[in-house]
């Protein structure tokens, strides 16, 4: 193929290898240059353009890209039609991408002209999604070029195909141990059919039995004899051994242990095996979690009836480390000898604007301006600093809160939302503290008491790192935070509080029941207010 600058009059017939806009004109990299090209490019008072022509035996990129895709896989694929030199390849159906990395790199290694890319070996799809696109760089590839390169794919096809998923019928043992609560196994049994569905697949069988080895062993028999096609366990207790309850009652139920273990983080604690024939889970304690983890990576491969080795399973290790688990307890510098520290942030910034006027925060309520009797509460409590953050009125809510010890901190920019006092609070916790409770200034039932139960309920260690109060399932605040969250809060923008985050690391969330109404109940508006001061009897 020819390539390079030519005067505008010898270009006919060749292909434009850039753009070019000047003026009216506009000519698309990729055009086939003609007479009315010519003339366009002449009035512009272009006198030279680079062009690519073809030499006898080239293929043209399009021609090439398509031979080579078609090439590749089996019937479970289709390809587009080639444009711009690229072909792309898409799934006829659901199921799991099986590659051959080999022959895919071998194709790569025949001429830089010709890259293949894929998704991921193993990735679930569903149909319609792309797999891989072939794409020519230049305009064109010497024949032999393509040749060898459909020769690659003719030895190793098909080299990518999407293995459909077969096993639809799933069973669920759950072991129990006091502390396990109905409501957590529930919980997973809702998530793995949610697992499950874009398999096609759903739970037949489910049991619940005592963590115990032979409870365990005869729910095996009967679970592989339920016409479940793969057994799920979901254990009370994580699997630390092979001489554990799990892979003891596989092996007494005459079945056998494939592997134990896997280089995939979450999901370490994962274990496999068979029992009369079927497949049989050990699930690691992620797995109740709908993340993805290393259990996702083992289910759907056996979901497509793909196999499952010792081998595979040890070849995981790269691009293992799927995500850091916020539950899992963190080396301290020193030893915890008196519970952990945790701080009050009360926000007492805004401008209340739904009242209409007046800022909330100084109206009274039993003689005390209603941000008194929040920091007052906080104070009562074990929580320590109690760090107050001001912004509208300042000088008169500092003025409602003398006499007082506590840490106030400033917000300028307490116009620009919410998060911007959360910042400015964050920002004054000691670096000791373990933990900062997050308080609204407008909620004076939020007593002492209740702050007491949330710090109590807040232990890292056992995976409790953010703590919420609930009424009949509702959460509300105050929130307790860990300071492993500290960065995440910090990164909130706007008038936006942290929801969002609560629900991004739900495995962190330890919830606090509360009754009656009132505790979680703010004051916004002047008749909330009218309504708080009835309750004291204050007219």
């Amino acid at each position: 193929m020819k390539f390079g600058p030519v005067p505008i009059e010898e270009a006919r017939g060749a292909t434009a290898v850039h753009a070019i806009r000047k003026g009216d004109l506009v000519l698309k990299k990729g055009t086939v240059i003609g007479e009315n090209e010519v003339a366009a490019l002449r009035a512009a008072g272009i006198a030279e353009v680079v062009v690519a022509r073809l030499d006898p035996g080239d293929v043209p990129e399009d021609v090439a890209a398509g031979q080579i895709a078609a090439a590749l896989a089996d019937d479970s694929v289709h390809t587009d039609r080639a444009f711009t030199g690229r072909c792309n390849l898409f799934a006829r159906d659901a199921g799991i991408l099986v590659v051959d990395k080999e022959a895919i790199d071998a194709i790569n290694r025949v001429d830089e002209a010709v890259t293949l890319a894929t998704l991921p070996a193993f990735k679930p799809v569903v149909a319609g999604e792309m797999l891989a696109t072939v794409k020519i760089i230049p305009f064109a590839v010497a024949e032999k070029t393509c040749a060898d390169a459909l020769a690659v794919a003719a030895r190793a096809r098909p080299m990518l195909r999407v293995a459909p998923y077969r096993v639809k019928r799933v069973a669920i043992v759950s072991t129990l141990l006091p502390g396990l609560t109905e409501k957590v196994v529930e919980k997973t049994l809702k998530i793995t059919a949610e697992r499950l569905a874009p398999a096609g697949a759903e739970i037949v069988f489910q049991t619940q039995i005592a963590h115990e080895q032979k409870a365990l062993k005869d729910a095996l028999a009967q679970a592989c004899g339920s016409g479940a096609e793969l057994v799920i366990v979901f254990g009370a207790s994580a699997i630390a051994d092979r001489r554990d309850v799990i892979p003891a009652a596989i092996e007494g139920a005459g079945g056998r242990i494939e592997h134990f273990g896997m280089p995939v983080d979450p999901g370490n604690l994962m274990l496999i095996g068979q029992v009369t024939g079927t497949d049989v889970i050990g699930a690691p304690g992620c797995a109740r979690s709908p993340k993805e983890n290393g259990f996702d990576w083992i289910l759907m491969r056996m979901l497509a009836g793909l196999p499952v080795s010792r081998a595979d399973i040890t070849g995981m290790g790269v691009g293992g480390l799927l995500m850091e688990i916020v539950t899992r307890p963190q080396p301290r510098a020193e030893p915890v000898s008196q519970g952990r520290r945790v701080a009050a942030i009360v926000l007492a910034a805004g401008r209340s604007t739904r009242m209409g006027g007046p800022n909330k925060l100084l109206a009274e309520l039993g003689g005390r301006p209603l941000v008194r009797i929040a920091v007052e509460q906080a104070l009562a409590s074990p929580a320590r600093p109690v760090i107050v953050v001001t912004g509208h009125q300042r000088k008169e809510v500092e003025a409602a809160l003398q006499g007082l010890d506590i840490v106030l901190v400033h917000n300028p920019a307490y116009a620009e939302g919410l998060s911007t006092s959360l910042r400015a609070g964050l920002s004054a916790v000691p670096d000791d503290v373990d933990g900062a409770l997050v308080l609204l200034a407008d909620m004076p039932h939020v007593d002492v008491a209740l702050i007491a139960r949330l710090v109590a309920a807040f232990d890292p260690e056992k995976g409790a790192l953010v703590v919420v109060p609930t009424i009949e399932g509702k959460r509300g605040n105050p929130v307790l935070w860990s300071r492993r969250f500290f960065p995440d809060l910090m990164a909130i923008e706007g008038d936006v509080g942290a929801r969002h985050l609560i629900g991004r690391y739900a495995e962190a969330v330890t919830e606090v029941p509360l009754t009656g109404k009132a505790p979680l109940a703010d004051i916004d508006t002047p008749d909330a207010l009218i309504a708080a001061r009835a309750e004291i009897g204050q007219s």
